[in-house]
């Protein structure tokens, strides 16, 4: 549906009335709003406000004796507003200050282990971060380690100073040694690169190259290939907060929540779904039917993104259902997206693979 342009006193007996709605979870009457107005707007008028916005598809009466509850739209309309107003400023007790995160193990994975706990913690619901490939990755250094049978590990250092491994196995069995020159080859040549432009790379210049390297380039496509096709250009994802979510069990209906988390353990659909949300805003709220997933009609999604310079490398954000505090989760999110950016721009040099 279309937004229809609203009137002052619309909006404001519209976001009451989500806002109330959030906050208790059931209807909202007429004569309750006039009284957190302190009657300055009588019930009558107020009935007649709703009455309108119920036929604009903003507001629905569950029963003809109650009062009403807000569509998808409604909320959506809320949210807007929030969005607006919320970002300007992050309140000092939701704020995440780059000291608060510990990057002292060096790993990536390990900082968003620890974001996605921060998340879920503040906001009291399912958070996620989602980790990029390591084919994703620009790396100043990257390292192959052969482990048992046709298993290799690749370890990259970042060039914003985080390593990120991975173990995959390939169809090809390598030496160390070629393991070792194949890593040396793209050290000398490749630094500040992601594995999946050299392999782009490789793939388009390979006539020539094969003449000057003879058979190392060939290994190298292999090995890369390998591990593209076996990754599929997925990242990891990490959840937290499950629990939190069991808790609220009562606001969802039963047999979508046990869907839901059947999603959830097929990570590779969730991380595909959650990926293709990322956009250039700074907080992506969902809500519900926006989807089109059943399983999460009755959810709502606030997320972000985070990179390094101009490079998104994931997403991270909340997950809950559609009665969220969203004036709280809505800058959460933000603050702590913007202040993982920071922390992953700021590091300096001295981590060695």
């Amino acid at each position: 549906m279309a937004y229809v342009r609203l009137e002052n006193k619309e909006k404001i007996i519209l976001n009451l009335t989500v806002a109330s709605y959030l906050q208790t979870g059931r209807p909202v009457s007429s004569a309750s709003l006039a009284g957190k107005l302190g009657y300055q707007i009588s019930p009558a008028t107020i009935r007649n406000t709703m009455a309108s916005l119920e036929k604009q598809g903003y507001l629905y009466q569950p029963h003809t004796s109650a009062g009403r509850l807000p569509t998808d739209e409604g909320i959506r309309f809320y949210v807007n507003t929030l969005l607006e107003e919320t970002l300007r400023e992050v309140p000092p007790e939701l704020r995440i200050y780059p000291e608060e995160l510990d990057v002292s193990s060096g790993e990536l994975d390990r900082l968003l282990m620890q974001v996605s706990q921060i998340l879920a913690s503040n906001a009291d619901n399912l958070a996620f971060v989602i980790s990029p490939p390591v084919s994703r990755v620009a790396f100043d250094q990257v390292k192959f380690v052969k482990l048992k049978d046709n298993r290799v590990m690749i370890v990259v250092l970042s060039t914003f100073n985080l390593v990120k491994t991975e173990i995959f196995e390939t169809r090809t069995l390598f030496t160390q040694h070629e393991l070792d020159r194949a890593a040396q080859y793209l050290n000398q040549n490749f630094r500040g690169r992601t594995l999946a432009e050299v392999r782009d790379y490789l793939f388009r210049e390979l006539p020539r190259l094969r003449l000057r390297y003879e058979d190392l380039v060939e290994k190298l496509i292999a090995l890369l290939k390998g591990y593209s096709l076996l990754e599929r250009e997925e990242g990891r994802i990490f959840l937290q907060g499950t629990s939190r979510l069991l808790d609220k069990a009562e606001l969802f209906d039963f047999n979508k929540l046990k869907s839901l988390f059947q999603n959830f353990e097929e990570k590779a659909r969730l991380i595909k779904l959650l990926s293709d949300l990322i956009s250039l805003d700074r907080v992506k709220v969902i809500i519900g039917s926006e989807l089109n997933l059943p399983e999460i009609a009755d959810c709502s999604l606030i997320l972000s993104h985070y990179g390094y310079r101009n490079q998104i490398l994931g997403s991270l954000g909340v997950i809950g259902p559609k009665r969220l505090p969203y004036e709280k989760i809505i800058p959460l999110v933000d603050n702590v997206a913007r202040r993982l950016t920071v922390t992953i721009n700021t590091l300096e040099k001295g981590v060695e693979v």
